[in-house]
């Protein structure tokens, strides 16, 4: 197993993230098989289990905690996260970090994390009224946060604006990286600005979801010419090796299998070549099917709707390879009239694009996608429902 030095501390490179666990024909964790995984994961050197206030409905804290209690306190770092990101009508840090020791059996978390700072929560994690950096900060100092971060989901200014306010006291960020979206997300600019602020770099969606894991028969005939023996994911593991700054890459595996494949690949650090390298992103950039917008905000100048419009082309390359709900998160944090929605469709925008885009259309697609999606408020209904339920059992 491959390990990060981490202010002294050795973490298996690759974690174990508990979001994706198996589960049985009636949605509940398999408990025994997520068992077998950990057991299987422990016994070659994976130490980090990641897992999250609302990950299974509130069962993943609690299932993890009875997993892991069969082994020493010390052979494993655990963590977790605060749920501020959720849309709530009050927010209480004390009570919901008390509910999350007990429901991992713990006293303390090696590593906590804010979850989801982004446009739409950065002003919940602010706000003096609730309390919460202030509260985690003196967790840590009593000994019951050996570790405080942040994930986030935002885009490249949300980041740097909770940076330049919080990266201090911040010692670690978890963002999405991957191939993929080093440039679909811009990821390679988080990655700069982090290692900037020398914060270590935890990575999610790996293979953003299972996408990056079952690539088109053509192109893995490309990367086979150059590494037959590679799979998709170990191709999409191998890149994530050689950038600077990735601590900890987190795998939500869903079976045995999946689990022995990554630690195969996690046994020994192989980063890929420069060639190997540079065909990944070249096969990347012919996946996206995106809308060739070079963000120049020419398009901005005349929009009468004051819309950001490179932002929304950005978002709507995001939804087409893959619709999720932080990009409806983004727009849900815009002002009614900043909407997709908002587009009154005059065209201005596209008679003076340099790339000739059809403006109006492609926002009116956006909005199309994001209508069919459940908002982040349904989404935050569910989940709160949801821990109501595990909080009664």
């Amino acid at each position: 197993m491959i390990y990060s030095d981490f202010q002294g501390k050795q973490l298996s490179m690759l974690g174990f993230g508990t979001m994706r666990l198996p589960t049985d024909s009636e949605g509940r964790i398999d408990e025994a098989k997520t068992a077998e995984m950990t057991r299987y994961a422990i016994e070659r050197g994976v130490n980090y289990f990641d897992t999250a206030y609302p990950y299974h409905g509130g069962e993943s804290e609690r299932v993890m905690g009875r997993i892991l209690a069969e082994y020493p306190r010390e052979s494993f770092f655990l963590a977790t996260k605060y749920p501020g990101h959720q849309i709530s009508s009050s927010y209480d840090p004390a009570g919901v970090f008390e509910e999350q020791l007990q429901k991992c059996g713990v006293e303390y978390f090696d590593f906590y994390l804010l979850h989801n700072v982004c446009e739409s929560s950065i002003g919940v994690y602010r706000d003096p009224k609730w309390g919460i950096i202030d509260y985690f900060l003196e967790q840590k100092r009593r000994g019951r946060i050996r570790h405080l971060g942040f994930s986030s989901h935002g885009a490249v200014e949300n980041l740097r604006e909770f940076l330049a306010e919080y990266g201090a006291q911040m010692e670690f960020c978890q963002i999405q990286l991957n191939y993929m979206d080093w440039t679909l997300q811009d990821a390679k600019e988080k990655c700069r600005l982090l290692n900037e602020y020398h914060i270590p770099i935890w990575v999610m969606e790996p293979v953003r979801g299972g996408k990056l894991a079952a690539l088109s028969e053509a192109d893995m005939k490309k990367l086979q010419a150059l590494q037959p023996d590679y799979s998709a994911a170990e191709w999409a593991f191998r890149w994530l090796q050689g950038v600077e700054g990735v601590h900890v890459v987190l795998s939500g595996m869903s079976d045995l299998e999946q689990m022995r494949q990554n630690v195969q690949t996690f046994a020994q650090k192989k980063p890929l070549t420069a060639e190997q390298n540079a065909l990944l992103l070249e096969v990347a950039e012919g996946m996206k099917n995106s809308v060739p917008c070079t963000a120049c905000r020419y398009c901005c100048d005349g929009c009468p709707m004051g819309l950001d419009i490179p932002m929304l082309l950005a978002t709507l390359n995001e939804v087409r390879f893959g619709a999720a709900a932080n990009s409806g998160m983004r727009i849900e944090a815009l002002p009614e009239d900043k909407r997709p929605s908002a587009c009154i469709g005059c065209g201005a925008c596209a008679q003076i694009c340099p790339q000739q885009i059809d403006i109006p259309a492609a926002i009116a697609e956006l909005d199309g996608v994001l209508a069919k999606m459940p908002s982040w408020a349904e989404i935050c209904r569910q989940r709160e429902e949801a821990a109501k339920r595990s909080r009664a059992q």
